[in-house]
């Protein structure tokens, strides 16, 4: 007898949220050329120029500027079916995600404005995080964005409005702290609406070591 192949896991409720996700997208919310470009080149180093091609024919576009404007409705049908596409060599369709994400941070942080978002930190994570929701004005029209700090090294970090699923934000954030040299940066999102999602931020704070006051010298100085 043989065996029924399994359905893809995207099926039913999963294709239902990105539908609704795009439908509720309006010509106003858009987001860079360089995410666009930064899932089309994770597609192209993992699978190959005919993956690439299937994911451009969903499209209206035919070519993408880096730091030209596109409608985010555009960029969902882009991903969804990149991760389709990248699903089998990352196990899984959220996986397939985040490594989207981390391209597209690594695309954001190569340009002008990345490269001043990172000085903006200086090295230090607390920073970093503390900027992020004027680092993500800089690249998406849309949706608000807050931290709430719970201690050192752990954050909530709350976007309201945003049309990506939270695993590809997930690997943004975590590679964004990678970036800047967080120790261990671990990302868990958690979903609190279909278009909000909670992030949960920490990563490993070095612990300052106490300075002994200097000792008074053994020898005695004679004039």
């Amino acid at each position: 007898m043989q065996a029924q192949a399994k359905p893809y896991p995207e099926a039913g409720a999963v294709e239902a949220d990105w539908a609704v996700r795009r439908m509720a997208a309006t010509e106003l919310d858009t987001a860079r050329g360089m995410f666009f470009l930064g899932v089309l080149e994770t597609v192209r180093t993992d699978v190959g120029e005919e993956a690439v091609a299937a994911c451009r024919a969903v499209t209206d576009e035919r070519r993408f500027v880096g730091f030209f404007n596109y409608p985010v409705a555009s960029f969902l049908k882009l991903a969804q079916v990149a991760a389709r596409q990248l699903s089998p060599r990352w196990g899984g369709f959220d996986e397939a995600l985040r490594q989207m994400g981390m391209q597209a941070t690594r695309s954001f942080l190569e340009s002008a404005v990345g490269r001043t978002f990172l000085l903006l930190a200086a090295g230090d994570p607390r920073k970093l995080v503390t900027n992020l929701p004027s680092g993500y004005q800089m690249a998406v029209s849309y949706g608000e964005r807050t931290v709430d700090w719970k201690g050192e090294g752990d954050a909530l970090f709350v976007m309201r409005r945003d049309f990506m699923p939270p695993a590809y934000h997930e690997g943004v954030l975590r590679e964004v702290l990678t970036m800047v040299g967080a120790r261990n940066p671990r990302v868990h999102g958690r979903k609190l609406g279909l278009l909000d999602t909670e992030y949960h931020i920490t990563w490993e704070v070095p612990v300052a070591l106490p300075t002994e006051p200097p000792r008074p010298s053994r020898w005695r100085v004679f004039q």
